[in-house]
């Protein structure tokens, strides 16, 4: 998967088209990720022990990781490419710019 956890990307389509966030989870066996502020839903949650107080809750939701791309340098999206560097190490690269990322 070539979008990793840390990495701020742009989401593509779906109800929240057009928003930018940072991505707080990857689950590459499912090709999903979790992106800060987008697909939140309301969920009902009782209350635990680990959790004292329960009600509704706001909680971030999976989304595919074909919905997003790669925010870029100059805040554009990109697709990303990998290249061989001169130590020898694989690096990621921004298709658009040619950086790496």
């Amino acid at each position: 998967m070539k979008i990793r956890k840390g990495d701020t990307v742009r989401v593509l389509s779906g109800k929240d088209k057009g928003k930018e966030g940072k991505v707080l989870r990857v689950v590459p066996t499912r090709g999903k990720i979790e992106v800060q502020g987008v697909a939140v839903a309301k969920r009902h949650q009782k209350p635990t022990r680990s959790m004292q107080q329960g009600g509704i809750i706001d909680k971030t939701m999976l989304i595919d990781a074909s919905n997003v791309a790669l925010v870029d340098s100059d805040g554009k999206p990109t697709r990303v490419g990998y290249r061989i560097g001169a130590d020898g190490n694989k690096v990621r690269v921004a298709k658009r710019s040619g950086g790496e990322l």
